[in-house]
């Protein structure tokens, strides 16, 4: 043996190794522990940089993956109803995800950890009983840890997390993801509470926006207003406001807002199976999650989550503000919903305010138009019926000047006529009823007077409204129109008088021209022999005569019931 080398006893030897190996052992897990709760310490800070809710869950489920080494991860947050209301994962690529479909809903292990409310830490989920297998095209997992995100004592969702680089998850993996379930608990509260603060702040905006923009003199588009502010508020797709249609069973779309909002504004749809209908009947907030019960008609077009808010208004559902989203959406949470329903509160208010604020001016408008016919009747009418006599008791003392005069009688006369009409139509266009005979007639003649030489005049008889109603009232007019455009095509004419003459046994239309008259060598066409059918339908008369003012006289004629005012 060398007597220069150091030798030590074999049983020395052993136990000095293996406690400079403990030493290692013990200062390499020290080394890890530190590296684990530096680890720790950065995905705490990750998760509390965030105020957005959206972002600090994808910051909560990244940070857990980076934390133990898994290779899938997500974060279910918990409806009142025990259910995933929101799921968001990282992992699993966008494509795959498109393929896969629908999102978890809460089953399987997935739903354990929900109804536990405690972690579940398995080494092979398949394994498990409470497993329920994977969608088609789901990629394949193996190992498994659930841990529940407390907020203020009470489980607001989950943390999930699968397959761990190496080996399944240990028990230092679970008080890690605890430890950060802690932290995120306190994130999500802060998100949450800043999130309700940016709600009712835009709910703030948007109510001053609409009570602004309602109680304007120039705003008439109520509803459109309202819809437009809801997007404001929340995310959402298409927003209509929807009420009872003129039939019962019927909703009709009053406004819409959004994508495809042009084809939906304005439709009639059954009431049955839909959520407005539901609305208005309980004055209560009703929402489907998924879009599996129609809000309103949306085509062929798949809705996401749908909810359908009553408009109260003066005490009373009066219709139902119906707010979707995509298929891919989240549904509506119970802030959100909470929102809505107030707005819709606040709106209906704003609209029986504008409502009212439209009826006083309305009634401002009866008013002037009622003071104006007064003065019309009273004055301008008498003072030219007492020049009319004047100038008829000239004539016998002037017989010279007995033709002249006779004229200037005759257009005072007409005169009289056409401010009676004026001021009929300023008496019943108070009432804003456009069904009436005499405002439908007055739209024809406003209608061709482009086609003509100069406006027609057009004067009234009797109880033209009263009398004229149904087929007949739209025959009546239907015969003014077409008498009006023959008149453009084919007479010439400088001047036109429509006359429309009612009595308790008929009614007669008289159109007149002073334009190139009636061609002998002519036949009937197909207007005029419309005309005489439509006569001949009531048991009445058409006849073309020569005009005393030189042109076409179109004579339209139907005898009525003296106790009805229906055709005989």
């Amino acid at each position: 043996m060398d007597e220069g080398l150091l030798q030590f006893p074999d049983g020395e030897r052993s136990g000095f190794e293996n406690a400079l190996g403990e030493l290692v052992d013990r200062a390499q897990r020290v080394l890890t522990a530190q590296g684990r709760l530096r680890s720790l310490i950065e995905a705490n800070q990750a998760v509390v940089e965030d105020l957005e809710l959206e972002h600090v869950l994808r910051r909560i489920v990244e940070a857990a993956v980076t934390l133990v080494d898994a290779q899938y991860g997500a974060v279910g947050v918990i409806d009142s109803d025990r259910h995933l209301e929101r799921f968001i994962h990282i992992g699993i690529p966008a494509d795959r995800a498109l393929e896969i479909g629908r999102l978890p809903e809460g089953h399987g292990l997935l739903g354990a950890v929900i109804d536990s409310e405690a972690a579940i830490r398995l080494e092979h989920l398949s394994e498990d009983p409470r497993s329920v297998g994977f969608p088609a095209h789901h990629p394949a997992m193996d190992s498994f840890l659930g841990v529940p995100i407390r907020v203020r004592n009470v489980v607001f969702g989950n943390l999930y997390l699968a397959n761990r680089g190496d080996g399944p998850f240990t028990v230092e993996d679970q008080e890690l993801v605890t430890a950060l379930a802690a932290t995120a608990g306190i994130a999500i509260d802060n998100a949450r509470l800043y999130e309700e603060s940016q709600r009712r702040q835009r709910l703030s905006t948007a109510l001053a926006e609409v009570t602004s923009a309602l109680l304007s003199p120039g705003t008439e588009d109520v509803l459109g207003v309202v819809a437009e502010r809801v997007a404001s508020i929340v995310p959402a797709e298409l927003v209509t406001i929807v009420a009872p249609g003129s039939s019962a069973g019927e909703l009709h779309v009053d406004a819409a807002r959004g994508i495809g909002a042009n084809a939906v504004e304005g439709v009639v749809f059954a009431a049955d199976g839909s959520l407005a209908a539901r609305a208005i009947a309980t004055g209560q907030i009703a929402a489907s999650p998924r879009g599996t019960e129609r809000a309103s008609p949306a085509g062929e077009r798949a809705l996401g989550p749908v909810v359908a808010v009553p408009l109260i208004v003066s005490g009373r559902p009066r219709g139902a503000l119906c707010v979707a989203r995509g298929a891919a959406d989240p549904v509506f949470s119970a802030a959100e919903l909470a929102t809505l329903s107030e707005f819709a509160l606040q709106a209906g208010l704003a609209i029986a305010l504008a409502r009212a604020r439209l009826d006083r001016q309305r009634l401002d408008v009866i008013e002037d138009r009622g003071r104006i016919a007064r003065d019309l009747h009273d004055h301008v009418i008498q003072r030219l019926f007492g020049t009319g006599l004047g100038l008829q008791s000239l004539i016998a003392a002037d017989p010279a000047h007995a033709e002249a005069i006779a004229r200037h009688v005759a257009e005072i006369d007409a005169a009289i006529g056409d401010i009676r009409t004026a001021v009929f139509t300023l008496k019943s266009g108070s009432i804003s009823d456009a069904t009436r005979v005499r405002h439908r007639l007055l739209d024809v003649v406003a209608e061709l007077t482009p086609s003509l030489a100069a406006p027609p005049r057009i004067t009234f008889a009797g109880p033209v409204d009263l009398m004229l109603t149904g087929d007949l009232a739209d025959d009546v007019v239907a015969v003014v129109r077409e008498t009006l455009a023959n008149v453009a095509r084919h007479a010439r004419a400088g001047t036109t008088v429509v006359d429309v003459a009612v009595s308790d046994l008929a009614v007669t239309v008289t159109v007149d021209d002073d334009g190139i008259g009636l061609d002998p060598a002519s036949t009937r066409s197909s207007g005029t022999a419309n005309l005489a059918a439509r006569a001949e339908g009531h048991g009445g008369t058409f006849a073309l005569e020569r005009s005393p003012a030189g042109g076409t006289r179109a004579r339209w004629h139907a005898p009525l019931s003296p106790r009805t005012g229906a055709p005989r």
